[in-house]
């Protein structure tokens, strides 16, 4: 039977959430959490003969500590394949999930699979190092992110390999492998053309990878002390009742709100609906993320002119590019008609 070891944070290791990021390292035996998934999808092909559980914080708080840890204690279980989350959009965990991945496979030479959502930050550090398997955007896909973990990752233990990305339900890797068509290339290609020709759907053997429109720095500001200045954030701060109901993940919209509201902070009072970190400290007091504070200090000292009226938010947390551009050039016009010249942008 194919031996498993699994890796959860907090949260899916039913533990807690946020209050309970710090939760340190620790091994369970057995299956937990999402883990009773994939071993009713595994049946008595392969068993999880252990767990391994790290807080969200506690694991990005001593990354090598916690991954000497993790590898000891894979080492000592040898199993046959290694499996992390799925942690989906979540931006700490698929970090850890694919960090303990990338060092499974690189220390050990035991294969190893995640799953995360196309566009989390986990794709972009550890993509070309990790087999990760695609999921959507939240554990509402858990059912088709654990087949999809299930197969790949029994595929490897039996040591069949990887089928290409598309057809395993991968995230590309970057790289192109060999193997035996069913036809030449020229037919293949012939094929395409013709496809192309009479307006048929085809698919490119070669993916062209998706550009971001590079942003050029916008020009320094020639006199501060002159200058009205905007406080944006993506740390989602909002009235504790988020009237403009800002999502707290994914985010689509954007909103602004007086800085003399913000000053009072009471009825209502202010609180972070970030879903991507702990956000204790920024409820107890704003200025932790939006600056206010520190600003009113620098207008009175003359270093900038005034400051805006208002403060602009939404959420950064798994926000597409799509909707970030769009909501960019939105508040890019709001500011520019209320004669703001300069901004401060702050981030979790």
């Amino acid at each position: 039977m194919i031996r498993v070891v699994h890796y959860l944070n907090q949260f899916f290791a039913g533990i807690g959430g946020e209050d309970k990021a710090d939760a340190p390292f620790e091994v369970r035996e057995g299956a937990v959490g999402p883990g009773r998934v994939l071993k009713m999808l595994f049946g008595d092909e392969a068993e999880i003969v252990q767990t391994l559980v790290c807080g969200d914080n506690a694991f990005h708080a001593d990354p090598e500590g916690n991954l000497a840890a993790i590898i000891a204690a894979i080492a000592e279980t040898a199993p046959d394949v290694v499996l992390a989350g799925p942690a989906f959009n979540a931006g700490r965990y698929g970090l850890a999930c694919a960090a303990v991945c990338a060092a499974v496979n690189e220390e050990l030479g035991i294969p190893a699979v995640t799953g995360v959502y196309p566009d989390a930050p986990a794709v972009d550090v550890f993509g070309t190092r990790v087999v990760m398997v695609a999921t959507r955007d939240s554990a509402g896909g858990m059912k088709d992110a654990a087949g999809r973990l299930a197969d790949v990752g029994l595929r490897l233990a039996r040591g069949e390999g990887l089928l290409p990305a598309d057809e395993d339900g991968r995230i590309p890797m970057g790289y192109r492998a060999n193997r035996v068509a069913d036809k030449p290339v020229a037919t293949r290609a012939l094929d395409m053309l013709m496809a192309r020709l009479r307006d048929e759907p085809f698919t490119s053997e070669i993916e062209l990878p998706d550009q971001v429109e590079p942003v050029p720095p916008a020009p320094a500001v020639a006199d501060l002390s002159k200058t009205t200045v905007a406080l944006i954030t993506e740390g989602g701060l909002v009235p504790e009742d988020n009237p403009d109901r800002i999502e707290s993940s994914s985010a689509t919209k954007w909103a602004r709100y007086p800085l003399a509201m913000l000053a009072k902070n009471e009825n209502p009072a202010f609180k972070s609906i970030h879903a991507g970190y702990d956000s204790r400290w920024v409820d107890a007091d704003p200025n932790r993320l939006v600056p206010l504070d520190a600003a009113r200090a620098l207008e009175e000292e003359g270093v900038i002119g005034k400051l805006h009226e208002y403060f602009y938010v939404t959420t950064g947390n798994g926000t597409t590019v799509t909707h970030a551009e769009r909501m960019g050039e939105e508040i890019a016009i709001q500011l520019i008609a209320d004669g703001v010249q300069a901004a401060i942008l702050t981030s979790t």
